[in-house]
């Protein structure tokens, strides 16, 4: 069974490869990001300064990162209520979509980064689809660590890297 599952997470991440390659999706570039510092974790949180035609604005809507522990897909609690924002917002709004990109640190092979930054996008889709959003409205990809957020081999760039990016498309 495990070689299976490894064999599924192979194959997927070769699949996200070739279909994306070097070559960025075609979509609404990401709305302006404005750093803040998290009070609990120390983790810098990135989200939208205003609102733009790809997304809303608000408090919590602001926020667009939904941050995981070590080897996790497991949404971490203080994320909880970004993502529940964002689900009432998109369940007000059937036409808005989002693309979930999952991330993950340097840490583990690239491969296995592949397959952990899937479940922890999977794991924002199933927690917004468990709060009404459509599944017509959700799309998935995972960059494992090929995108970090923050350079370095610091505990604090791991943190930031441990992410699923909630991207607003038009």
């Amino acid at each position: 069974m495990k070689k299976l599952v490894t064999t599924c997470v192979l194959v997927s991440s070769l699949l996200l490869m070739a279909a994306f390659g070097t070559k960025e999706p075609e979509v609404a570039p990401p709305p302006p990001q404005q750093t803040t510092q998290s009070d609990t974790s120390g983790v810098e949180n990135s989200g939208a300064a205003v609102e733009d035609a790809a997304g809303p604005s608000g408090e919590l809507l602001s926020k667009r990162i939904v941050f995981f522990d070590f080897d996790s897909a497991d949404i971490r609690g203080d994320s909880q209520a970004v993502v529940g924002a964002h689900a009432r917002h998109l369940a007000g709004n059937p036409s808005q979509k989002v693309r979930l990109e999952g991330h993950a640190d340097e840490r583990g092979s690239r491969e296995y980064n592949i397959g952990l930054g899937e479940r922890r996008s999977q794991a924002v889709r199933r927690a917004l689809l468990l709060q009404g959003v459509a599944e017509a409205q959700l799309s998935t990809v995972s960059y494992g660590e090929e995108r970090p957020a923050e350079a370095g081999s610091t505990e604090q760039a791991y943190a930031a890297n441990r992410r699923v990016e909630i991207v607003y498309v038009r």
